[in-house]
C-alpha cells in the first residue's frame, strides 16, 4: 500500500510539473499525451544485455552498433507493456559524422532498418567539424543530449510539424523543458558538408520529416548514443 501511494504521489508531482510548464489552452491536452509513459517507474538508463535472445532477426545488415542496439533493447524489453508505440525502436549514433545516415529506425516486426540523416547541436560541435564532441543536459547549452527518449505527441511550432521527446535518462532529463524535439530543417541536407547544426534537437531532412514523425509518435523508444560518452 505504501509503495502504491508513493507511485501515485510521484505521478501527480510529474503531472503538476509538466502542466506548470505547458502553455494555456488546447495545447495542454497535447502536451500531456506522453505522461502515462513518462510517469511510470522505469530504469533511467539502459544496461546492455550480452545477447539479443528472441530478437536475433533485428538488423540483418548490421547497420546499428551492436552495443547501442543491445542497450536500447534492454529498455524496450523492460518496458514493452507500457510503450504506446512498440512498432519501432531507434538508435541515433552520434559517434558518426553528421553527413552519415546515423538515425537508425528498426522495424520490430520485420527486423528491417531504415537510416536517416540527423543533426546535432551547435553546443556539441562549436567548431562545426561535423562531429559531436561534447553533450549536455543543461538548458541553453544548445548541445545534444544522450540517453533514452520516449516520443510523445506531435504539434506545429516554429519548425513546422514536430514531435515532442521525453528524456528518461539522467543525461537527458531536461529534454522536455529544453524543447528537444524531432523536426525537419532545411540545413539537414546532404549537400551541406558538414551538415547544419541544431539547438540540440535531432533535426532531420524536410523530405522525410512527416513520414518519420508519424512512424515514431506516441511512445516509441529512441536511444541517443556515442561510443565514448556515457548517458549516465
Amino acid at each position: 500500500m505504501l509503495r502504491a501511494l508513493k507511485n501515485v504521489f510521484f505521478a501527480g508531482c510529474l503531472l503538476a510539473c509538466l502542466c506548470a510548464q505547458a502553455p494555456a489552452g488546447p495545447a495542454l491536452s497535447e502536451l500531456i499525451t506522453g505522461l502515462p509513459l513518462a510517469a511510470r517507474s522505469v530504469p533511467p538508463a539502459p544496461i546492455p544485455f550480452p545477447v539479443r535472445a528472441g530478437y536475433e532477426y533485428l538488423d540483418p545488415g548490421h547497420l546499428v552498433p551492436a552495443q547501442a542496439l543491445a542497450a536500447a533493447l534492454n529498455y524496450y524489453r523492460a518496458n514493452l507493456a507500457s510503450l504506446g508505440n512498440p512498432r519501432y525502436l531507434s538508435v541515433i549514433d552520434y559517434t558518426r559524422h553528421a553527413n552519415e545516415k546515423r538515425f537508425f529506425v528498426v522495424n520490430m516486426n520485420t527486423g528491417a532498418v531504415e537510416s536517416f540523416l540527423a543533426a546535432h547541436g551547435r553546443g556539441s560541435d562549436p567548431d562545426h567539424t561535423g562531429y559531436a564532441a561534447s553533450f549536455s543536459n543543461v538548458p541553453g547549452s544548445q548541445a545534444t543530449s544522450l540517453g533514452i527518449f520516449l516520443t510523445g505527441d506531435t504539434y506545429s511550432g516554429d519548425n513546422g510539424y514536430s514531435l515532442r521527446l521525453y528524456g528518461m535518462s539522467p543525461a537527458n532529463s531536461n529534454a522536455f523543458t529544453r524543447a528537444i524535439v524531432i523536426h525537419g530543417a532545411p540545413y539537414v541536407n546532404p549537400a551541406n558538408v558538414p551538415l547544419g547544426r541544431s539547438q540540440g534537437c535531432p533535426a532531420v531532412e524536410m523530405g522525410v520529416r512527416t513520414r518519420l514523425i508519424n512512424m515514431l509518435k506516441g511512445g516509441s523508444v529512441i536511444y541517443s548514443w556515442h561510443e565514448r560518452f556515457s548517458a549516465e
